[in-house]
């Protein structure tokens, strides 16, 4: 690590109704990789916005370079060196990746035209400074989510930075994807670049960081070197309580069968089958592009299903489109909870009642009282966090819209609920209360379906396991009798086969 690039002191901010940032401070050094860490709602988002010109601060001191900086905007921000990759990335899937990394800075010929070949020239220099075969015509619609990282990153180079914000990057990556991004990190740590790491994952932390900072409520916490610190010290920090554990149980391998499905087949499936029971948690494994969102999708009706039966509490039902799934008691937590679990610019209240509105209208007319009053009893239920039931769920943080988007399938009393990555993104005290949820949900009967990428995950929560590859389950396992290397086996087609050569599963 070299000499101190950036401090922020005494910093503030205020939101309607929330003291977001309470005195906070952070310091970053040139080629150090500092983690920003703590729950969702601690701030760190806000503080690393305020230092990129996002949000504008109430209070406190920013001095960057040995410069004081004041009501900077992204813009000017990012010329001066200071450049975020967020969790969402900021991309332009319909322009190449050239394009992405210079949009608004192209070169030109004779100042009107763009110089397409000196664009194209600029960004393979970028990519090959980082170690990577991108093509700069490429569209990045085109390319994997690790790659269109990379396009972050090169972009961020483009702006010669000398601070590099990261929130939650390896989110969406495979192992080998994470493994090359670490690579690029360390490369960029030896040019001097100061590096802020914003993840939720303990085990890169101490893997890939020189110092950790932790933020709880607002407030800033403790600077710790990586080095001299535990995981078990940097969660306390974080959380200040006892995380949860769930207990095991094998009350649910003798309840009745709730959801079965036979000979599942889409354009990426081919003959899923699998079933659950009355408070059990079947988990779904496998690696990213296995096929265990699409599995998802088509049961509840999102995808089309070429072939296949569906049966609920013991019934064939036909679904075609999601309504059906859900008048049958299904109800599905996406993974990608913004796009497709929420209403963004409506409230908590709008979105709890988004899926029931029939139970709660006469002739029309919403009986609002009713409303408010389920709302209100399932923000304390779920302990969900938030000013109140009229607050905008756009504004909540990742964890309490999660918890959103469950009280809306738990007052359709759902039977059947499907959760696709549900603590992606989520503080690992959000984990906690979710991996309670989702507990307390299997005790009270539910039958529930968890797809994670997270093996100690999966491990953690399943009684049972359905490893996928290739769009096919290649094995269902007992969670009690497997470890991660069992199903990695099974997630990379080393799966049992029968006398005929097929594969075979309990």
């Amino acid at each position: 690590m070299g000499e101190t690039i950036l401090t922020m002191t005494g910093i503030q901010k205020h939101f309607p109704g929330v003291h977001a940032l309470k005195n906070c401070q952070f310091e970053l050094k040139s080629g150090e990789v500092h983690a920003l860490v703590g729950e969702n709602g601690a701030g760190k988002s806000t503080l690393m916005k305020i230092l990129t010109g996002v949000h504008k601060k109430d209070g406190g001191k920013i001095v960057f370079m040995n410069e004081e900086l004041t009501n900077l905007t992204p813009r000017q921000a990012q010329d001066k060196g200071i450049s975020m990759i967020h969790q969402e990335l900021n991309l332009m899937p319909h322009l190449s990746c050239a394009q992405n990394i210079f949009i608004s800075r192209e070169p030109k010929r004779g100042g009107i035209f763009t110089d397409d070949r000196k664009l194209n020239r600029d960004a393979r220099e970028l990519f090959q400074k980082l170690g990577l075969s991108l093509d700069p015509k490429t569209l990045v619609g085109n390319i994997t989510v690790a790659g269109q990282q990379m396009v972050e990153i090169a972009k961020a180079l483009s702006f010669q930075s000398k601070i590099l914000i990261m929130d939650e990057p390896t989110a969406a990556l495979t192992d080998k994807e994470i493994d090359d991004l670490f690579r690029i990190i360390k490369a960029l740590k030896t040019q001097g670049v100061g590096i802020v790491y914003i993840s939720h994952r303990m085990d890169e932390l101490m893997k890939i960081t020189d110092r950790i900072s932790v933020m709880r409520d607002g407030e800033y916490i403790k600077t710790v070197a990586t080095k001299e610190t535990s995981t078990d010290e940097i969660i306390q920090m974080m959380v200040g309580r006892p995380i949860y554990e769930p207990p095991k149980s094998e009350t649910s391998a003798k309840n009745e069968v709730v959801l079965s499905v036979e000979n599942l087949s889409t354009d990426r499936l081919f003959n899923v089958g699998f079933s659950v029971r009355r408070g059990e948690i079947l988990g779904f494994a496998g690696l990213m592009g296995a096929g265990r969102t699409e599995v998802a999708r088509a049961v509840f009706g999102a995808d089309p299903i070429h072939t296949g039966e569906i049966f609920v509490h013991g019934k064939p039902v036909r679904i075609r489109a999601p309504q059906d799934a859900v008048r049958h008691g299904i109800g599905y937590l996406s993974e990608d909870r913004k796009q497709f679990g929420l209403a963004l610019g409506m409230s908590v209240e709008d979105n709890t009642v988004l899926a029931s509105l029939g139970r709660f209208s006469r002739l029309g007319l919403i009986h609002l009282k009713k409303t408010a009053e389920i709302t209100q009893e399932y923000v304390s239920r779920l302990k969900t966090k938030t000013p109140g039931i009229k607050q905008d769920v756009r504004n909540l943080s990742g964890g309490n819209q999660q918890k959103v988007i469950i009280a809306k399938w738990l007052v359709r009393d759902c039977d059947i609920l499907i959760f696709d990555e549900p603590t992606r993104g989520i503080d690992i005290g959000a984990k906690s209360e979710i991996y309670k949820l989702l507990h307390d949900l299997a005790g009270s009967g539910k039958a529930i379906i968890m797809i994670s990428s997270e093996l100690p995950e999966i491990l953690r929560m399943s009684d049972r396991v359905a490893v996928m590859c290739e769009g096919r389950i290649t094995k269902i396992l007992e969670a009690k009798d497997c470890d991660q290397e069992t199903i990695m086996r099974y997630a990379t087609m080393q799966e049992e086969t029968n006398q005929k050569g097929e594969m075979t599963r309990e």
